[in-house]
C-alpha cells in the first residue's frame, strides 16, 4: 500500500484530490507524471515543464528505495527523449529542489530553439518569448506525450 502523507500537496495529487491540467502523462504504482500547474496570479504555464514524483511520500532522493529510483530515473530519460521528439526541445533540463514541498517531485524542462543565453537553466520558464499556455494547450501537450511515450 503505497503511503501518503494528508496534508502534503503532491498526495493529494496522486489521489486526484487537486486537479492539474492535463491530467497524468504517465500514471503507475510508484510514479506520476504531469505538467507543472500555472502559477497563482498567472494566466498561462511554460509548455513542457513536467514533474516526475514518487507515488509514495517520500521527501527527497535519499530516501528512494532502488525500485523507486530505477522507475524515476528511466522515465526522465524516456520524458526527455520524447520531449525532444514531440516538442522539438534542443536541451532537456532535469532538477531537484524540494526547498518547499517535502515530497519529492523531479523537474523535467525543456529549452526551446532560441532561449537566450540568460534564460538558460533554472530560468528557463522566465523567458518572455518562450513558448506558454493555458489549460487548453496543456491537454494538448499531454496528450501528445501520452501518445508518444506509448511508441517509444
Amino acid at each position: 500500500m503505497i503511503q501518503y502523507d494528508p496534508d502534503c500537496f503532491i498526495c493529494r495529487k496522486h489521489r486526484k484530490e487537486i486537479h492539474i491540467p492535463g491530467g497524468a502523462i504517465y500514471e503507475d504504482d510508484l510514479v506520476y507524471i504531469g505538467h507543472a500547474q500555472i502559477r497563482e496570479g498567472q494566466a498561462t504555464a511554460y509548455l513542457g515543464y513536467l514533474m516526475v514524483e514518487p507515488k509514495r511520500h517520500v521527501p527527497g532522493v535519499a530516501e528512494l528505495t532502488d525500485v523507486e529510483a530505477q522507475a524515476i530515473g528511466l522515465m526522465v530519460a524516456r520524458l526527455s527523449k520524447v520531449l525532444k521528439a514531440s516538442e522539438k526541445a534542443e536541451h532537456v533540463y532535469v532538477f531537484v529542489l524540494g526547498d518547499f514541498v517535502h515530497h519529492l517531485h523531479v523537474h523535467v524542462v525543456p529549452r526551446y530553439p532560441g532561449a537566450p543565453r540568460e534564460y538558460w537553466g533554472i530560468h528557463v520558464d522566465e523567458w518572455p518569448g518562450a513558448p506558454r499556455g493555458g489549460a487548453e494547450e496543456i491537454d494538448a501537450l499531454c496528450m501528445r506525450l501520452r501518445e508518444k511515450l506509448k511508441n517509444e
